[in-house]
């Protein structure tokens, strides 16, 4: 029996647009992640993007303000695409789950990895995101992301900076989330993983060129 879904939330206009559509994301109740977040953080950028950028879900600040990569992880994001030759305002960045999940530890709240129930739940929007935007480049930053658009099997340590050709997009990439990077304790292992993320992202960068 199918589980709970944001499809009953998606507009049924045949002339759907991203406003529209991030209009009705925010009443969306799909999983019981909106009853504890803040907000629906939806995906932005440009409409006819040739590269979208799909990362887990919302932090904490990106749940606050409703924008998606505006935190920590963000800022090394628009850092690295910068170094990469790519330019923030160019790209479609979003995420596979539109609510924030976490748990309250020590006065703060502290992201939790989705289950799979509410990335299942959640895919509708990110669905119609692709389907309206059409990239030509697909990057999936961390695990979660990877799995839910290149296959429930992969595994971001192995196979990360690997091509593949998906229903979502023609060239599909996945790489580390800038977030995980944060939390290398050690300073030079973490910017040895850093310049590693400059490299994938280049290669974005490049496909990008080629496509346009």
């Amino acid at each position: 029996m199918a589980g709970p879904s944001a499809a009953a939330y998606i507009p049924k206009q045949q002339t759907l647009t991203l406003p529209v559509l991030r209009d009705a994301a925010e009443g969306c109740e799909g999983c019981d992640l909106y009853r504890d977040a803040t907000q629906t953080v939806f995906g932005e950028g440009p409409a006819n993007a040739a590269v979208m950028i799909v990362g887990e879900q919302p932090g904490d600040n990106e749940d606050r303000q409703g924008r998606p990569f505006i935190g920590r992880a963000g800022e090394l994001l628009d850092n690295v695409l910068e170094r990469a030759g790519l330019h923030r305002r160019e790209v479609y960045i979003t995420n596979v789950v539109k609510h924030f999940r976490f748990e309250r530890k020590n006065g703060r709240r502290s992201s939790l990895k989705p289950t799979m129930g509410q990335i299942r739940a959640c895919l509708p929007w990110l669905e119609k995101e692709v389907e309206l935007v059409r990239p030509k480049v697909l990057v999936c930053l961390g695990a979660v992301a990877a799995q839910a658009i290149i296959s429930p099997d992969f595994r971001i340590t192995q196979q990360r900076g690997e091509v593949f050709k998906t229903t979502w997009a023609p060239w599909t990439m996945a790489t580390l989330h800038p977030a995980a990077l944060l939390r290398i304790p050690d300073e030079l292992q973490r910017h040895e993983a850093v310049e590693r993320f400059v490299q994938d992202m280049t290669q974005v960068a490049t496909q990008q060129h080629r496509v346009a």
